[in-house]
């Protein structure tokens, strides 16, 4: 991974790889310097040592050169999001074995209350001003170079172990970087997240520079998008209701965006429509992939005909939906959708089992799905949200894109509670425009689903409750649903 940043300096040294609104900007040259500085100071050698990243949201800069001064000094960088409770940071430090701890300025907050040891605490500042000569190790390419922490949507996060050859995969020719069309790229996505991760690889090997916007509102987003001109966009599902919510392209020249992206989870087909009118030039794309299968994914460019398609297998990935045998399943059956890449495959770490991991480099993405006769996949839902409700089993994304068509609801989530006899019931939370009620939901959704897959319970709330990958919190509605 280091080698790929320092040849791209030596070529185009002036090129600006990063700017992070507000704080400042980066070129590959600079990058790969300070990189190089602070890996010469990171207490070393390092020898395959894991080295904990926890720095805010303004910090991207210096933990951009953070993580790769880790990699190049030989280490394994484990970024974590600060937005952690202290005793989940806590566990993460302990699990992974962190040999020490590099943080960012902001008044992080560590977790000493905690009763657990921690690692030495290692201020980037003192890194920064170091100056050393020590030759920095050779890298081999199957060493690991990453773990990264699963969003733990349904339980504790599980670490998910990256090697270097896993990172640099599929190889970028200079010839033909992504998102040539852009001289600029936005997003808002947290450091520490899979989606984080896969914006500041772009930022060294992709096109434009990477434009990260530390927190996200519609606003400040859309105002960035404006001032850049920005051709590229990345967003999370939940940006995009947000930013369709607030409409913004009735004050914001969006005119400039070609490819708006969306990853992290399923866009829901009203929402994927409204972005298309939204973003009147762009081609709206739904990117699906995890952290456990990463760079496998599959990719959809948003087709009315197809409108709830998440597409077929991208850049060399093989997709399949397989049932309970293994054995594929055929078109239109439901079955456990699997992704394998055309890379080294990424690892649990840590000594847990981990199912979603095969030897022969396929991965379980957790959700059920089906490919049509043209190989396009659908998803049914998280195979753990499935609501078993009697004799039927209800897909929440069903009812959630469905929830979606709804024109005061601008966010929703479905999940199932208790019922004395169906065992499960339907319910919903909804972020909605103005007073909504659960019969006026029930008489808009009669007409779209079946009687058993309407809510029986409705949560109003100002926002959905989600972790630093944007993802809902299903188990925090349950508890909310209960009180």
């Amino acid at each position: 991974m280091p080698d790929l940043l320092t040849s791209r300096a030596a070529t185009d040294p002036d090129h600006e790889a990063l700017i992070v609104a507000g704080q400042g900007s980066l070129t590959l040259a600079e990058w790969d310097e300070r990189a190089t500085s602070v890996a010469r100071a990171l207490p070393g050698p390092l020898g395959g040592a894991r080295i904990a990243l926890v720095f805010g949201a303004r910090d991207w800069l210096d933990y951009a050169v953070s993580w790769m001064a880790v990699l190049k000094a030989g280490g394994v960088a484990v970024p974590l999001p600060d937005r952690l409770a202290p005793p989940e940071l806590a566990y993460m430090i302990e699990h992974c074995g962190a040999a020490a701890v590099v943080h960012g300025g902001g008044g992080t907050a560590f977790p000493h209350e905690v009763p657990h040891k921690l690692p030495p605490l290692i201020p980037y500042g003192e890194l920064s001003g170091k100056s050393g000569t020590g030759e920095l190790p050779e890298l081999d390419p199957l060493a690991l170079a990453q773990i990264l922490y699963t969003s733990g949507t349904t339980g504790r996060p599980k670490a998910v172990a990256a090697t270097h050859a896993n990172l640099t995969s599929p190889p970028v020719h200079p010839k033909r970087r992504p998102f040539a069309h852009s001289r600029h790229l936005v997003h808002a996505f947290p450091i520490g997240t899979n989606a984080g991760q896969v914006m500041l690889l772009h930022a060294l090997t992709a096109a434009p520079a990477v434009v990260t916007l530390p927190l996200f509102t519609p606003a400040r987003f859309a105002a960035l998008i404006e001032a850049y001109a920005a051709g590229t966009v990345f967003v999370v599902p939940a940006m995009a209701a947000e930013l369709l919510s607030a409409r913004v392209h009735e004050r914001h020249d969006l005119s400039s965006v070609l490819l708006l992206g969306s990853a992290a989870a399923a866009l829901p087909p009203a929402v994927a429509a409204g972005l298309t009118g939204a973003f009147r030039n762009a081609t709206v794309a739904n990117y699906y992939t995890s952290t456990e299968a990463a760079p496998a994914q599959t990719i959809m460019i948003y087709d009315p005909d197809r409108p709830g398609s998440l597409g077929r297998a991208a850049g060399g990935s093989a997709l399949k939906v397989a049932g309970e045998d293994g054995a594929p399943a055929g078109p239109g059956r439901t079955g456990e959708v699997w992704l394998r890449a055309a890379a080294h495959p990424r690892t649990s770490y840590g000594g847990d089992r981990d199912d979603a991991f095969r030897r022969d480099g396929w991965v379980r993405m957790g959700d059920l799905g089906y490919l049509d006769d043209d190989g396009y996949l659908y998803l049914v839902d998280r195979d753990s949200d499935v609501i078993k409700s009697g004799a039927f089993k209800v897909s929440t994304l069903q009812v959630e894109a469905a929830l979606h068509e709804h024109p005061a609801v601008a966010d929703a989530a479905v999940f199932g509670v208790p019922h004395p006899v169906m065992g499960m019931a339907v319910a919903a939370a909804v972020v909605a425009g103005g007073p909504l009620a659960l019969r006026d939901v029930r008489a808009f959704l009669a007409p779209r689903l079946a009687a058993h897959e309407l809510p029986t319970v409705l949560l109003t709330l100002d926002a959905l409750p989600r972790n630093a990958a944007g993802k809902v919190i299903k188990r925090e509605l349950r508890r909310m649903a209960e009180e």
